[in-house]
């Protein structure tokens, strides 16, 4: 099980690996506020007109299917938010939607946990929300499937899975729109929504995030999370997946929560 003490190295990011067969490393993480619209609703929030951008520290990254993760004193309202998070291959600038597709490495579940009463505050008092959204251990994400491998899962008929095979620069990545995210506290589900009911779907968010900073591979997207976020406490467990529309899952994260050290 991973835990939230610090390590020396930047974050691996399992599963993944560069051109010359080492494990690739974190880079930036971007968060999407308000991806969904009713989430935005449930947060009695706008719905965002262009993706609404934070980012979060490197120190709040865990990688693995399991992890601990200790509430901060600082808090009393942690919220669990699950959502679909993508890991760039290559980076760039100004990167066409047409093109985005060609920068992902692959793409993991992970949950962005928030101490929503401080984030509250910070909003009441015009301040930035990194404090609510930074802590040790706030961003763990399971590992990441390689996105040739996720192609090859999504398809499930020989001659697709052939033609993806055979014609690699030609993938059909509209089947990640049939994906759904899933968030399961003590066996009772929270949150679930398909990623097609994303305000913004993936080739614009990366298009829009290299017109803003410079992509670099290693970064990696929270790309917003459905409706049903709540509090957790000491001793829950969260499930957070990734399943295909018969059911499969394709990505599982554990999290089991832990009081204030």
């Amino acid at each position: 099980m991973i835990s939230s003490e610090f390590h020396p190295t930047w974050p691996r990011l399992t599963g993944l690996l560069t051109p010359d067969g080492n494990e690739l490393l974190a880079g930036t993480i971007y968060c999407i506020g308000r991806n969904f619209a009713d989430h935005a609703a449930e947060m009695q929030a706008p719905i965002p007109s262009e993706p609404l951008v934070f980012t979060k520290p490197i120190g709040s990254l865990l990688v693995g299917a399991e992890a601990s993760l200790s509430l901060p004193p600082q808090s009393q309202d942690v919220h669990h938010e699950v959502e679909w998070v993508v890991a760039l291959a290559k980076g760039g600038k100004h990167i066409s939607k047409e093109q985005a597709w060609n920068h992902v490495a692959g793409w993991a579940v992970g949950i962005d946990f928030t101490a929503r009463d401080l984030q509250a505050a910070a909003k009441k008092a015009g301040k930035p929300w990194t404090v609510s959204k930074g802590f040790d251990g706030f961003g763990p994400v399971s590992p990441f499937i390689p996105v040739s491998n996720g192609q090859n899962q999504l398809y499930q008929n020989p001659d697709q899975q052939n033609h993806l095979q055979q014609n690699p620069n030609q993938q059909n990545h509209s089947a990640y729109e049939q994906l759904q995210l899933r968030l399961l506290v003590n066996g009772q589900l929270r949150q679930q929504d398909l990623l097609s009911n994303m305000l913004f779907d993936l080739p614009t968010l990366i298009s829009y995030l290299s017109d803003l900073f410079t992509l670099r591979a290693g970064d990696i997207i929270f790309t917003g999370t459905p409706s049903g976020v709540s509090q957790v406490q000491a001793g829950d467990h969260c499930s957070a997946s990734i399943h295909q529309s018969n059911g499969d899952s394709l990505a599982q994260l554990e999290v089991f929560i832990e009081a204030a050290s």
